[in-house]
């Protein structure tokens, strides 16, 4: 109901620019109040254990193995093709969730995006604002190493303008194949059922920062949200962080009852 009235309304402030309705008659209409949903998040256990179980595809060995199959022709290979697929998709993962970066701004990413001796990534968000976010020393490895897969699988030595993520063919990702690489890569994960989609990943590092204790304004920068609004939505998931701030905090919450129990 609240979207068909939002389409009504909108339609007649076109015909109030038209020239043709006095007035838009659907302001005078009392709207239903519909629940906020809470973001949807991944537990951090399950993520754990996905990046311990696909460990073993950012390595030396896999890259050599990988050379070995293309060679110097750089022919495409079913089996390099697969091993540099699973290699993208582990680093789609792997971005989307250690920087709680948008779909469309993973897509955007360009190889003068990420500088390394600074340890930072250059976002460019919604608005056309540009953010840094600190990168830890093991996801500047896993770039790294994808980096020189993708020159080993396409045969290219790319400038800072290129893509920072390539499809097998080499184009920039796209908001499908993005979606798709989720799917597969958590589909299986134990732990981790309902919706999988690069959102939610954004929705599982805001709320596992607030829960270990970052500010609200830290995450709101990390996230590039405009308002605090917009971040103060995660504060509903932190019921762990509560647990633990009673667990310590409160007279009858210590071990037998606390001070006061029995």
């Amino acid at each position: 109901m609240n979207l068909h009235l939002s389409v009504l309304s909108g339609y007649c402030k076109w015909l109030m620019k038209q020239g043709l309705l006095e007035s838009n008659p659907v302001r005078l209409v009392s709207r239903p109040k519909v629940e906020k949903r809470l973001p949807v998040f991944y537990r951090q256990d399950s993520m754990e254990r996905y990046f311990s179980d696909t460990a073993y595809i950012f390595s030396n060995e896999q890259l050599e193995f990988l050379e070995k199959l293309t060679g110097d022709n750089h022919k495409i290979d079913p089996t390099a093709k697969d091993i540099y697929e699973r290699m993208l998709r582990r680093m789609i993962i792997s971005l989307l969730y250690s920087t709680g970066i948008r779909r469309s701004e993973l897509i955007g990413l360009d190889r003068k995006s990420v500088d390394f001796a600074r340890k930072q990534l250059s976002v460019l968000g919604k608005g056309d604002k540009m953010r840094e976010i600190p990168l830890t020393s093991t996801i500047c490895e896993e770039i790294s190493l994808y980096l020189k897969a993708a020159e080993t699988m396409l045969g290219r030595n790319s400038g800072g303008d290129t893509p920072l993520l390539l499809t097998p063919t080499g184009k920039r990702l796209y908001p499908v194949y993005v979606d798709r690489a989720v799917k597969q890569e958590l589909g299986s994960v134990e732990g981790i059922s309902g919706r999988k989609s690069p959102h939610v990943l954004r929705h599982t590092i805001a709320t596992e920062l607030l829960d270990e204790g970052s500010d609200l304004n830290s995450i709101k920068e990390l996230l590039g949200h405009s308002s605090l609004a917009a971040t103060q939505v995660y504060t509903h998931n932190s019921i762990e962080r509560l647990k633990k701030v009673y667990n310590e905090a409160h007279p009858r919450a210590g071990k037998n009852g606390g001070k006061n129990g029995d």
